[in-house]
């Protein structure tokens, strides 16, 4: 019998790619790049959303 997977709502703002690094321009003195990691505000981070029928109760 098939097992059923359960489903992870994929958030619109991102699409499931929460994070993102972004190079400065700069580098630190060993050479490395310097990067900012920004996160999806939506999520938070998380790449997924909440059902908006727990979002409003607030589980």
């Amino acid at each position: 019998m098939p097992q059923h997977a359960q489903i992870t709502r994929v958030c619109r703002d991102c699409d499931g790619f929460a994070t993102a690094a972004i190079t400065t321009g700069t580098r630190h003195r060993d050479g490395t790049r310097a990067t900012l990691r920004i996160v999806c505000p939506t999520c938070q981070g998380t790449g997924h959303t909440a059902p908006a029928a727990l979002a409003r109760t607030g589980r």
